[in-house]
């Protein structure tokens, strides 16, 4: 879950419109696009999702206004929230059909990532659901993914304003930390209720002689943001300082 929240700037793969450096040189070689049929897919299924993810921004600011107040604002945003989240699996499907130049393994690992904290988790343990850690990781996906939508779209059409460019490559410097934050506050407040419940755990002795245990499973989770959150940060801010110094040199020499 830790590589899904750097979306923000490390997933240059992805969701529908390719790698961040797509289209630029390599050597003397440009990078091949998707073709006609693929790119005018790959133009709707972005802005479908950027519009997907405004409703949720609007939603929050309507509850909020609403009631005044930011606690509990998941229930305002739960349908459409798992609705989009859960149509970024077809990011899989892109990069395994090819018309999207990204890692099949990375991309199925930071889609289900996401997948597994909205359905395994704050869906299963509905008591988790009013924390303020959601609305934390909620925010800082709904900021990530109007950016990294909009990037997508525009890139495909060849005109992406250095605005959105600049977002996307500047805010997970805030957004990342604090969306790893909201999710691993989460999944800490969902702990005590999988284990009394023994959601999803299973026990000896069975026929299939197998046992799993969920709360074992998700202290596991937590324990592997260690490693990979400082790892995926530091190659965000390199990318960051690659992408955005190589444009303004380019600038120079228009």
């Amino acid at each position: 879950m830790a590589a899904a929240a750097a979306t923000a700037a490390s997933k240059g793969n992805g969701g529908g419109g390719g790698r961040a450096g797509a289209g630029e040189a390599s050597g003397s070689r440009k990078k091949k696009g998707p073709g006609p049929l693929a790119t005018a897919y790959l133009v709707i299924y972005n802005v479908v999702m950027t519009a997907g993810w405004l409703v949720i921004a609007v939603g929050l600011v309507r509850a909020y206004l609403a009631k005044g107040s930011y606690h509990s604002l998941y229930y305002s945003i739960e349908k459409p929230l798992k609705f989009f989240q859960t149509g970024a699996l077809l990011e899989i499907l892109h990069c395994a059909i090819g018309i999207v130049p990204s890692s099949v393994v990375l991309t199925s690992f930071q889609v289900m990532s996401r997948v597994f904290l909205i359905w395994a988790v704050t869906h299963s343990v509905k008591e988790v659901q009013s924390e303020d850690s959601v609305l934390l990781f909620v925010i800082a996906w709904t900021i990530t993914e109007i950016i990294r939508y909009s990037f997508y779209t525009f890139s495909l059409l060849n005109h992406l304003p250095y605005l959105i460019k600049w977002a996307r490559y500047t805010l997970f410097i805030v957004l990342y930390p604090m969306g790893v934050s909201g999710e691993l506050l989460t999944i800490y407040a969902a702990l005590p209720f999988v284990r009394q419940a023994g959601l999803y755990s299973i026990s000896l002795p069975n026929k299939y002689n197998f046992s799993f245990d969920y709360y074992a499973f998700l202290i596991l989770i937590m324990i592997s943001y260690i490693p990979i959150f400082p790892q995926l940060y530091f190659h965000m801010i390199h990318q960051r300082r690659k992408i955005l110094s190589h444009t303004e040199e380019h600038k120079k020499f228009e």
